[in-house]
């Protein structure tokens, strides 16, 4: 060996010019890669140890030494492995810093802490048992470059790639290339692929995601994607699970056959004092998700599991969200309350500015939209909620997946209703378009357990119970409005009701629901002010009337197309329901003198039944605006009575 070292040293002094030549020092499976032009002195120490670029190699443990013209990547160290192997190659300016360890295709790289450059790994190849761990304090690099990775055993972390560092990690998914990990089923590994750090996923490759112990993916600190495809294929716990903030600019991410939810992102817990106490940051990017562009599509199944969970709060400003979830719900011990599925659940505040969102959920109790906070819809954002579920009722003892029973006589804490959107604080709709549709008991559209208002918008629900609810006062500015109970009120405000403005189609359930509803036996009323209303099913007794002309007619027929003119203009085209409830008498399509079909406008309201519509289609088919009518016949409307104008029914 020193002979062959003598020569190899004696090699590079003579050629030192030629500066693509590189010496290769191989320990086993890792080659260390010197530029002879980075060379320089290479001390030879006692006949025993040799020193290249600050890094020590002992004599014994030298299988080879040569010299070619490979080109070195300053900072890089790539991993192939192949079957129950890994060949390791380690750039020569970062050699000194790193420790590596191996065991078959197992491959654990220490950084040192005078580490100052950032390295790059790059994995790729496979190995069926096999993983890669990296510790380190240096932001780094993680390149995935056709990588098929399975680790079996506990031993080695568990993991089948777990990076054991703080700072920021860059994980490319190299473009083109298509990377599967799978981790053991036993250890202490908190996912598949775990970063302490930062995860800055990146480039427009392909990674499948098998986590089979906790989570797929689990990081930290922070999660971002941009460009990369992530499938989680299969988690017993959840899909993408991070803390600090999530962050989703583009590319697309595929999670199904997950054990718990889709994706959960934790408020962070940081630890300080010399005590250790653990301190709760709810700062603005603690907690938080973010939704800018790209396209999820989720599919969950556990009991009370959410497709996107964030414990603060949840911005979707753009891109393609698709969730579905079937879970049941649960009983929470700990709280001694029932919790259920959610699409979307923010423990803190909620806005939907942008992007297309479908929301399905089938489980009971289960709901499209779930907000602790304030919940905001505005802009361009399209939202479709679909639930089917029925309601869901435990007390710790007796659960029942569909009950039927009179919830007015029990604690709400023992049930968990499907709905639309829900929220514990205001919800405000200033723009955006959101169509629901809930069905199963309880079930109702959007509620809010404060204050609703509505700036503008479309919004277009079809309930079984209240399609548009609010704890304290709701308020309608303007926007485009359709709230149709079959089995409640369509607007049920339980403080005041005020409409100001804006276009609203209302339909209650028959008798004693309303069209429009307002807690007035508690001392509370409903203010229509202005805008244009149609109002199936009357309208609150003891309505205030300003600012325009309301008329009413209780002969109406079902499943017509009606044009409503203010004075000689025509302002809106609507289709009547198909009567589906029980309530009223007999008349002509199917109505009845109590079955109330009231109008308001800002002038004097007249209507056309039987006319043939056109213009442009509003709330999913059932109406038009702007709008054109031809043909019908006029209908006879009387004065409204704030007295007996409700409630009507149909």
């Amino acid at each position: 060996m020193r002979r062959i070292i003598g020569l190899v040293i004696s090699g590079l002094a003579v050629s030192g010019l030629l500066t693509a030549q590189t010496l290769n020092v191989q320990v086993g499976n890792v080659t260390y890669q010197f530029p002879a032009a980075q060379t320089y002195s290479m001390p030879f120490d006692n006949g025993s140890t040799l020193t290249v670029m600050g890094k020590a190699f002992a004599l014994s443990d030298i299988d080879n030494m040569y010299v070619d013209e490979t080109e070195v990547t300053d900072g890089s160290v790539k991993v192939v492995y192949n079957g129950s192997s890994a060949a390791i190659t380690v750039a020569g300016n970062v050699a000194q810093y790193l420790t590596i360890a191996q065991s078959g295709a197992h491959v654990s790289i220490a950084q040192s802490s005078d580490l100052a450059t950032e390295i790059t790994y790059s994995l790729s190849g496979s190995s069926n048992d096999g993983g890669f761990y990296m510790s380190g304090s240096y932001k780094a690099t993680v390149e995935l470059n056709g990588l098929t990775l399975t680790n079996v055993s506990a031993t080695y972390s568990g993991a089948a790639v777990h990076v054991q560092n703080g700072k920021r990690i860059d994980v490319k998914v190299i473009t083109g290339t298509t990377n599967t990990l799978r981790d053991a089923s036993t250890g202490s590994q908190k996912g598949c692929l775990y970063i302490k750090g930062h995860a800055e996923f990146k480039q427009k490759g392909t990674l499948n995601m098998y986590g089979n112990l906790k989570h797929a993916i689990k990081t930290g600190e922070y999660f971002t994607i941009k460009n990369a495809t992530i499938n989680v294929l299969s988690a017993v716990g959840d899909g993408i699970n991070c803390s600090q903030y999530f962050l989703m600019e583009s590319g697309a991410i595929n999670i199904s056959g997950v054990g718990d939810d889709g994706i959960q992102c934790d408020i962070d817990d940081s630890t300080t004092g010399s005590t250790g106490e653990t301190t709760d940051h709810e700062d603005e990017d603690s907690g938080n998700v973010y939704v800018n562009g790209g396209t999820i599509n989720i599919t969950v199944t556990a009991t009370a599991a959410k497709g996107i969970k964030a414990d603060g709060d949840l911005f979707v400003t753009g891109g393609t969200v698709n969730i579905t979830t079937s879970g049941i719900g649960k009983w929470d011990t700990d709280d001694l309350e029932t919790k259920s599925s959610a699409c979307l659940s923010s423990d803190g505040n909620m806005s939907l500015s942008g992007g297309t969102l479908t929301l399905s959920s089938s489980g009971s109790g289960g709901k499209g939209i779930k907000s602790d906070g304030t919940f905001t819809l505005s802009d361009s954002a399209a939202v479709v909620i679909t639930t089917t579920g029925g309601l869901f009722y435990s007390n710790g003892t007796t659960t029942n997946t569909n009950y039927t029973g009179n919830t007015d006589r029990i604690d709400n804490s023992y049930y968990s209703s499907p709905k639309g959107v829900k929220a514990k604080g205001a919800i405000t709709i200033d723009g955006g378009k959101i169509f629901v549709t809930t069905s199963g008991r309880n079930a109702e559209g959007i509620e809010s357990k404060s204050t609703l208002t509505i700036n503008g918008g479309e919004i277009a629900i079809n309930a079984y119970d209240d399609a548009i609810n609010s704890a304290s006062n709701m308020t309608i500015n303007g926007g485009f409005v359709y709230a149709r109970a079959t089995n409640s009120d369509g607007l049920d405000a339980n403080g005041n009701c005020y409409i100001k403005g804006g276009l609203v189609y209302a339909i209650g359930s028959s008798s004693p629901e309303v069209a429009i509803d307002a807690n007035t036996e508690g001392g509370y009323k409903l203010y229509v002010q202005g805008g244009t209303i149609v109002a199936v099913g009357g309208l609150e007794s003891g309505a205030s009337i300003s600012g325009g002309t309301c008329k009413q007619t209780s002969s109406w027929t079902a499943n017509a197309w009606y044009a409503l003119n203010n004075g000689n203009d025509l302002v809106f085209v609507f289709k009547t329901p198909t009567k589906t409830s029980s309530g009223g008498g007999g008349g002509p399509g199917g109505g009845g003198s109590s079955q109330k079909l009231v109008v308001y406008t800002s002038s004097t309201p007249s209507l056309k039944s039987g006319v043939t519509p056109g213009g442009t289609q509003l709330f999913d088919g059932v109406g038009y605006y702007p709008a054109t009518a031809t043909g019908g016949s006029s209908v006879t409307l009387s004065s409204y009575s704030s007295s007996g104008g409700g409630p009507g029914g149909w």
